[in-house]
């Protein structure tokens, strides 16, 4: 049931708000146009039992190269 995939999503998410606002964002990145809505937004609540979805690792800004500056001749 879905209700036993929202509580054991909220072990990584405290706040219920953010576990809705952070479903929903991942709900419509990963899901497939030939596939039903409810079987994806299962499929992220899954997700969310096993990993932290807040966590900073997926969030990490690239690094920035060194910018070549041009020289007067």
């Amino acid at each position: 049931m879905r209700s036993d995939l929202v509580f054991g999503a909220l072990s990584h998410v405290s706040n219920r708000y953010q576990l809705c606002q952070l479903a929903s964002k991942a709900t419509r990145k990963l899901h497939k146009p030939n596939s039903r809505l409810q079987d994806t937004t299962n499929d992220v609540l899954c997700r969310f039992q096993t990993s932290n979805p807040g966590s900073t690792a997926a969030q990490e800004a690239p690094v920035a190269r060194p910018v070549e500056r041009r020289r007067a001749a």
